[in-house]
């Protein structure tokens, strides 16, 4: 069987996913949808129908797959909507809002008997699946603690005005980056985060977000992380480091991953067979055809934005907080 995929948000993150159901024989991409028809041009072809008006594009194309590229203040209402029309539903992260909403989309989905895969990339990184692979063997020991550090210009004027809005964004740096960090450590260490302790800055020369965090966690596995988040001026850094009681891992997702045993820092040797994204549709198409719970589950994108919440929640009240289920 092929499976027809639509398209709905026609940004930067469109091209991959275009990319990737392309060089799937299962998949067919045969329309995609945006307010802003300039944005349409390139993207479409004769196979690729332009419109301009998402819904109209579902009911007139009737796909079994709707991919979710829309700005975070949309995705609840889309997805809903699509889960309503009987389509399995690729979502870009986060998942929604807040936990009022996921419960919405997820409450849809089961109602209508279709799968959603709420797009958690970092699961499908060559690098990445090897550190977790690391992790569980317990060849460097036992992991006691996790540093994760991200340091970029958050506030390019590149960056659509819609992500400075609480509003529309749900948050700033935490909330749009952050949910990458929290979904690495969960992730990577089979666990769940239970506690934080959060102190977040406001001092981006635009919009009512966050522009820097640093946020303290504990998980269900006793594993102590600390999340370090900056948009600011500075030089970029993207890195997550793994102390073990036997040595440290150094990961850089979508780069490399190095470990030590206690003497210099030797790079893993790493062969990516398979992209990222087209990983994350075979994972789609699993779920479809075995009826099985995806590798980034309903229940475990609604925990990305659980530790979100009390995130921004912490940062209000000043103390540690545990994360509601």
């Amino acid at each position: 069987m092929v499976y027809k995929v639509a398209i709905i948000g026609a940004g930067i993150i469109s091209k991959s996913h275009l990319k990737a159901i392309n060089e799937i024989e299962k998949l067919q991409a045969v329309a995609i949808a945006d307010i802003q028809e300039n944005k349409l041009q390139e993207l479409t072809s004769e196979l690729v129908k332009p419109y301009t008006n998402y819904k109209e594009m579902v009911e007139t194309e009737r796909p079994d797959i709707v991919v979710i590229t829309l700005p975070h203040f949309l995705h609840k209402e889309a997805a809903v909507w699509c889960a309503n029309q009987g389509c399995h539903v690729m979502l870009e992260k986060p998942m929604a809002l807040n936990c009022l909403e996921c419960d919405e989309i997820i409450k849809a989905m089961k109602e209508n008997n279709v799968q959603l895969l709420v797009g958690h990339t970092q699961h499908y990184m060559a690098e990445n699946l090897k550190a977790k692979a690391i992790i569980e063997s317990e060849e460097l020991g036992h992991l006691v603690m996790i540093n994760d550090t991200r340091h970029l210009n958050y506030y390019s004027p590149k960056r659509p005005a819609w992500f400075f809005e609480k509003e529309k964004a749900g948050g700033g740096i935490m909330m749009n980056l952050g949910s990458h960090s929290i979904d690495k450590i969960q992730w990577l260490t089979g666990s769940e985060v239970t506690s934080v302790k959060a102190s977040l800055s406001y001092y981006g020369q635009k919009g009512n977000v966050e522009g820097s965090g640093l946020v303290f966690l504990e998980t269900s596995k006793k594993v102590t992380a600390t999340i370090s988040m900056s948009g600011y001026a500075g030089v970029p850094k993207n890195q997550t480091e793994f102390i073990f009681t036997n040595g440290m891992l150094k990961l850089l997702s979508g780069q490399g991953l190095w470990v030590t045993k206690g003497g210099e820092y030797q790079e893993i040797k790493i062969t990516e067979t398979i992209k990222p994204f087209r990983l994350k549709y075979y994972d789609l198409l699993r779920g479809i055809e075995q009826n099985r719970e995806l590798n980034s589950s309903n229940s475990y994108a609604k925990s990305i934005i659980s530790v979100l919440e009390t995130i921004y929640r912490s940062h209000e009240c000043g103390r540690e907080l545990p994360v509601r289920k």
